[in-house]
């Protein structure tokens, strides 16, 4: 689409937005037969603060809008178009809450519609779509903010936020796998905020849990272990009248199992075990592995969590005698992120052991259950990329082409 004139790039955006060169026109302040004209080609837009005034109407990056590509940080190869990355950005920097003082809020979606599309964002996450959830969430972002400031003042109220609380997480979660972690942050933090309006002290907790995991990703280690530890000894069920449902075990089971993961990010191996036993006793009182508030918490993922410890405290190992410990059909149960992302963990304990060649089969492994968790997190790439570099001769066939299509030199 680069070489289109600016004016189709417009229509091309505007149609995808979904909005009408009327309701486009409003909101730039114009007429309808200027939007026309300068979609037609013409009218020259030669004012660089017009453009940007329909960039940010389009919620687009306006280098894209200019018919260049968005820069992209060499560091980070994903398996996703970048412009979608960018019209996350683009739907997390909106503020309607604030516009919503000066004009009527635009008409929301029903909240019965909402229910279904968070529904279907989490288990396209948890089945690691992430490029089909990269095209679906800056849509979803927009309209869950819209229901948040229509419904903010009625009985729905606490519904719409609970949704929007939802969608922050979910977007958190993805952003993470990509590699965008201040942008994870940021939508965590909001998370956050949000689920206070929501009235829900678990919501609160998984958002908690949502921020430590950006924190962690941005190398804040102490204050993520410090943050799921506080929030986890507030929401432990038989505190202060807390009950022991399976909804809040599992909550404060996952803050636990995030606070391992920091506590094994900065070495502190007693913490790790603590932490990891409190989780451990909190999944006894499920019936298996479960999916409460979207956690997957459960004792297959406690065990998957404590390989993962393992890995982070450089006991190759020890994560790979948890591995062959597994309950096969508890591990299988497991939704398609949770598995892949333990393969990965146990390329990276192979590779600490110095078994190479395991360590490719459990990238390959990863990538045949659910290719995006390989593909597109940029530590896959840098795995392959150790994997590649000690292996003694020509790499297999397989791996040659996984590398190929992960753009990661053999």
């Amino acid at each position: 689409m680069d070489e289109l004139p600016i004016g189709r790039r417009v229509a091309y955006w505007r149609n995808r937005r979904k909005m009408s060169q009327q309701v486009f026109a409003d909101r730039l302040g114009k007429s309808k037969s200027w939007v026309d004209k300068v979609e037609r080609g013409v009218r020259r837009l030669d004012k660089f603060s017009v453009v940007y005034e329909i960039a940010d109407v389009l919620q687009l990056d306006v280098q894209i809008l200019l018919g260049k590509d968005p820069e992209r940080r060499p560091e980070n190869p994903s398996g996703v178009d970048q412009v979608e990355v960018e019209e996350i950005r683009a739907a997390l920097e909106r503020y309607d809450q604030i516009s919503a003082f000066f004009y009527a809020p635009p008409e929301p979606p029903p909240l019965s519609e909402m229910r279904k599309a968070v529904t279907h964002a989490w288990l396209s996450f948890q089945h690691a779509k992430y490029g089909a959830l990269a095209r679906t969430l800056p849509r979803l972002l927009r309209e869950a903010q819209a229901a948040d400031t229509a419904y903010g003042d009625g009985p729905h109220a606490r519904e719409a936020a609970h949704l929007l609380g939802q969608v922050y997480q979910i977007s958190a979660s993805v952003l993470r796998k990509l590699g965008e972690h201040e942008l994870s942050w940021l939508a965590a933090d909001r998370s956050i905020a949000v689920s206070h309006r929501a009235g829900d002290q678990l919501l609160a907790g998984v958002a908690t849990a949502r921020v430590a995991m950006a924190l962690l990703s941005l190398g804040r280690a102490r204050p993520a272990l410090e943050i799921n530890v506080n929030v986890a000894n507030r929401l432990a069920p038989g505190v202060g009248g807390n009950d022991s449902s399976p909804e809040r075990l599992s909550v404060y089971g996952q803050l636990l199992l995030q606070g391992a993961m920091a506590a094994a990010r900065i070495g502190d191996g007693a913490t790790v075990r603590d932490l990891l036993a409190g989780a451990e006793e909190a999944s006894r009182g499920l019936d298996g592995d479960a999916n409460y508030y979207w956690t997957c918490f459960g004792p297959t993922n406690v065990q998957l969590h404590r390989a993962a410890a393992a890995v982070e405290l450089g006991e190759g190992r020890t994560a790979v005698e948890v591995h062959e410990r597994l309950d096969p059909e508890g591990f299988n149960a497991l939704l398609p992120e949770r598995r892949a992302h333990h393969f990965l963990d146990q390329a990276r304990a192979r590779a600490l052991i110095g078994d190479i060649d395991v360590a490719s089969e459990m990238l390959l492994e990863g990538d045949r259950l659910a290719p995006a968790e390989i593909r597109c997190r940029p530590l896959a790439h840098e795995v392959l990329s150790d994997v590649l570099r000690r292996t003694r001769g020509t790499p297999s066939a397989s791996v040659a082409e996984l590398a190929e299509h992960m753009s990661v030199g053999v």
